[in-house]
C-alpha cells in the first residue's frame, strides 16, 4: 500500500507531533553523518525542539570549532554593518533638521499670534501652525477631561461617606427612640401620688380577711 502524501503543516495533536520530531530529528542526524562519512565533509547541526530543548550534532571536533571557522570563513559579512550605520546617521540627521525647522514656524507662529499679527507667515506655514494648534488644543480638552473625572470620582466618593454616616445617624436615633419608649413617663404633676390609710385598710382588709 502507497503512503500518502505528508501535509506540509504544524500538526495539531502534541502526541503525534513529539513523535514525529523524534523520527525525523533521529533520521535527519542519521543522514548527516552519513553525508560526513561518505563525502568527508564536516557538519555541524543545531536542532531546537518546541520546548526549547537543544540537540546539535558536529561530525569532526565540536560545535564551537565549527562556528569558529564560519566566523573565520565570512570576513566579508561584517563590513555589511558599515552603510547601515550611514544611513541610521543620516536619518538622525534629517529628522533633526525637520525639528529645527518646525520648532522655527512653531515659534514665528508663536510671534504672529501673540504679537497681533506682526510679521508674515508663507501658507505651508499656517498649515503646520494649525496642525500643531489642533494636537495642543486635543491634549488640552483631554487634560481636562481627565481632571472633570477626578473630581467626579471625589464627588461620589464623598457622597457616599455621607450617606454611610447619615445611615449611622439615623439607626442611633432609631436606637435611642426604642430605649425612650421603654423607660416609665414622668407627670407633671409636683406632689406625689398618695393613697389615704382608710383606704388603704380597706384595701388589704378585702384582700386578705382583714
Amino acid at each position: 500500500m502507497a503512503r500518502g502524501k505528508v501535509q506540509m503543516k504544524k500538526i495539531e495533536n502534541p502526541v503525534h507531533r513529539q513523535v514525529t520530531f523524534c523520527k525525523r530529528r533521529a533520521g535527519l542526524l542519521k543522514k548527516a553523518k552519513e553525508l560526513s562519512v561518505l563525502c568527508d565533509a564536516d557538519i555541524g547541526v543545531l536542532i531546537y525542539s518546541s520546548h526549547g530543548k537543544l540537540f546539535e550534532l558536529a561530525t569532526n571536533g565540536s560545535m564551537q570549532g565549527l562556528i569558529e571557522r564560519y566566523m573565520k570563513t565570512k570576513p566579508a559579512r561584517v563590513p555589511q554593518a558599515e552603510p547601515v550605520m550611514e544611513t541610521q546617521t543620516l536619518d538622525a540627521k534629517k529628522e533633526c533638521n525637520l525639528l529645527k525647522q518646525e520648532i522655527e514656524i512653531l515659534q514665528k507662529g508663536l510671534k504672529y499670534m501673540f504679537g497681533g499679527g506682526a510679521g508674515t507667515m508663507s501658507l505651508d506655514e499656517l498649515q503646520v501652525l494649525e496642525k500643531h494648534l489642533e494636537l495642543w488644543i486635543y491634549h488640552v480638552r483631554s487634560a481636562k477631561m481627565d481632571i472633570l473625572l477626578q473630581e467626579i470620582q471625589l464627588l461620589r466618593n464623598s457622597e457616599g461617606i455621607l450617606t454611610a454616616a447619615n445611615k449611622y445617624l439615623q439607626d442611633k436615633i432609631e436606637e435611642n427612640s426604642g430605649v425612650t419608649n421603654l423607660m416609665p413617663v414622668a407627670t407633671d404633676s409636683p406632689y406625689p401620688l398618695t393613697i389615704p390609710n382608710d383606704d388603704i385598710i380597706s384595701l388589704l382588709g378585702s384582700n386578705f380577711g382583714f
